[in-house]
């Protein structure tokens, strides 16, 4: 019987953060997921908190946040190992905790954000005297004119010129910003050819929807203008790069990633899982480990299931999970609204250690340990600190 020494569920930036950080440790690491995660769906920086110096708003923060729990250090020392992470993948990522770093959004607004790759990272836009915004003959979803208009709101004095590529390669039909990466993807060559045309100097930025290569992009080597991608609907170039990236570590770290894998229940001796069980076509498969991280995320991922209202469950091991009672606390009058959603705080509750406790905080399995948007009692969505938190729990869970 093979036993390892960490068993993590779930494929999602958690489980990947989870799986990279206990490989690099030097155990052996297998990894069940079941589906394709959702980095697809992200725009690839990583949010930390809605505030102008997360590191220090996140001090503050009331003493059942996750954050509290997993300790400064620990979020600290994630934000680093990320960020190792990705550069041996030649995607290199911007920013501290300290502050944030503007992104340009597909409609031209300014979304701000911890960690963005340095293809998105827009810090040097206000000190640029021309901007180009380059969209490109039959892309769906970007607008270029849209984009400036938006834009010189934060830019009024900036010097704005929409240009229009013909990227032959494209076929002359619609596509997707994700169908135009994966084509320019070993041929990024005619888009950077197209972008000479500009003239753009050193002092100037070109502004382009993320359609760079997948991988080992060169375009802005060969141009003198800085160039910035703008984030776009999913699926996402950015999030592909950053699921590809952890990928191929977990490959080169001789992580056993076993996809398809969906998680039924566990296999418990006393307060502790010693295995879980995968449902296959043929029959049913035991996976024995020291220590389970549990990262199957939340309502959108199936990791927290409702059939009866005001009864969440957790579907494989049956833990416990929070959820603001009664039909008036499950959601605000106004959906966008300023205020936590009561539905976005459902999820488990856990200790210092992130293993899940019941109501009175006692801990109900002693070797599982529960990350990313499986915790509950606070709206990550409100608050922008979804990537923050998968990161940070991840690494703690995995170091424990």
């Amino acid at each position: 019987m093979k036993i390892s020494d960490v068993i993590i569920i779930g494929g999602g930036l958690a489980g990947l953060m989870a799986a990279a950080v206990a490989a690099n440790r030097g155990q052996n690491v297998t990894l069940l997921t079941y589906g394709s995660g959702s980095l697809p769906l992200a725009s690839g920086a990583i949010d930390f908190l809605n505030a102008k110096a997360p590191a220090v708003a996140i001090k503050n923060l009331p003493d059942n946040h996750p954050y509290k729990k997993i300790g400064m250090k620990n979020i600290d020392a994630a934000a680093k190992f990320f960020c190792e992470v990705t550069a041996q993948d030649n995607l290199p990522y911007n920013g501290k905790l300290s502050a944030q770093i503007p992104i340009v959004t597909a409609v031209g607004t300014l979304k701000y954000s911890c960690l963005v790759p340095e293809s998105m990272d827009a810090s040097n836009l206000i000190n640029k005297k021309k901007i180009y915004v380059a969209g490109v003959k039959g892309l769906k979803d970007f607008y270029a004119s849209m984009l400036v208009d938006n834009l010189k709101k934060y830019f009024p004095a900036k010097n704005f010129e929409v240009a229009t590529l013909d990227l032959e390669l494209l076929g002359g039909r619609d596509i997707t910003c994700m169908g135009a990466a994966r084509l320019l993807t070993g041929n990024e060559q005619i888009l950077a050819d197209g972008l000479k045309t500009l003239n753009a100097t050193a002092d100037d930025a070109i502004i382009l929807p993320p359609i760079l290569s997948l991988e080992d992009s060169n375009v802005k080597s060969q141009l003198r203008a800085d160039v910035i991608e703008t984030t776009c609907l999913p699926p996402s170039p950015p999030g592909i790069r950053l699921q590809r990236a952890f990928t191929k570590y977990l490959q080169r770290a001789g992580v056993k990633v076993f996809g398809n894998s969906k998680v039924i229940r566990g296999v418990v001796e006393d307060k502790k899982i010693t295995g879980v069980v995968v449902k296959s076509v043929a029959r049913e498969k035991i996976f024995y480990g020291k220590k389970i991280i549990l990262a199957t995320g939340g309502f959108y991922s199936g990791g927290l299931i409702m059939h009866e209202f005001d009864k969440p469950a957790e579907p494989i091991f049956n833990l416990p999970v929070f959820c603001r009672a009664g039909a008036e606390n499950w959601s605000n009058e106004k959906l966008f609204d300023d205020k936590p959603q009561g539905f976005s705080m459902t999820g488990i509750l856990t200790d210092e250690n992130l293993n899940p406790v019941d109501a009175s905080g006692k801990i109900i399995y002693e070797n599982l340990h529960v990350v990313g948007a499986n915790l509950g009692g606070v709206d990550f969505i409100h608050e922008r600190s979804a990537g923050g938190v998968a990161i940070s729990s991840a690494y703690k869970a995995a170091i424990i």
